[in-house]
């Protein structure tokens, strides 16, 4: 069963609403119909559970051209649905982050970070020791960090030049923000967990205002 195929199996267990805030978290922006087909109901059934989370405050339309005629109305998280997907111990975390910085100065937290690295680096060659294959590690690496809370999916590229990585939520992303150091030590470890054999590259990141990180990696 593919990553995909597992990720819709586990969809279907979750009370609608919570379906609905995971397909805009994952795909981003839906229009009711896709909502509907996507949980095998009518969009018209999705659409009235969409008002109730706006009526919450946890989504918000959003018109799009698509060619001629009307707009269509896409469906997005507000800043409040994406909250509801926690930056685990965000406020805590900075904090840390910060006094550490003030007080011991930059070096001590390079340390710190370096020091995550390392046992992040040894924690994943663990897991991954036994796998051989590019794409064989790729889906290993993405279940490793789905159980870490980062919502990962994998998948081959649609021009079939490699695969792309995607990490539709990021638990740390305050802490990433805060020094974004975290966020090349991640990006390195991925090559060497993923070996010399492929080059990897982000295309898009969450610090920087996207609605998730994607990585596109691809055989030398």
């Amino acid at each position: 069963m593919s990553n995909i195929d597992l990720e819709n199996e586990r969809l279907s267990l979750r009370p609608v609403a919570d379906r609905l805030l995971v397909l805009l978290k994952t795909r981003g922006p839906q229009t009711a119909a896709d909502l509907g087909q996507a949980l095998g109901t009518t969009g018209e059934n999705a659409r009235q559970q969409l008002m109730k989370l706006a009526g919450d405050g946890l989504v918000e339309t959003e018109a799009v051209a698509r060619g001629v005629g009307r707009p269509s109305q896409f469906w997005r998280l507000t800043d409040r649905g994406h909250a509801r997907f926690p930056d685990t111990h965000a406020e805590l975390t900075v904090s840390l982050l910060r006094n550490l910085r003030d007080v011991l100065g930059k070096d001590a937290l390079d340390r710190v970070i370096s020091a995550r690295e390392d046992e992040t680096r040894a924690a994943y060659s663990a897991a991954l020791a036994k796998i051989d294959g590019l794409e064989a590690r790729i889906a290993a690496l993405v279940a490793i960090r789905s159980r870490e809370g980062y919502m990962a999916e994998w998948r081959p590229a649609e021009d079939g030049d490699g695969w792309f990585l995607i990490e539709n939520h990021c638990p740390i992303c305050a802490a990433a923000t805060a020094c974004q150091d975290f966020c090349r030590a991640e990006l390195s470890i991925f090559q060497e967990m993923l070996g010399p054999k492929c080059s990897i590259e982000r295309t898009e990141h969450i610090v920087k205002g996207a609605r998730r990180c994607a990585y596109r990696i691809r055989a030398r």
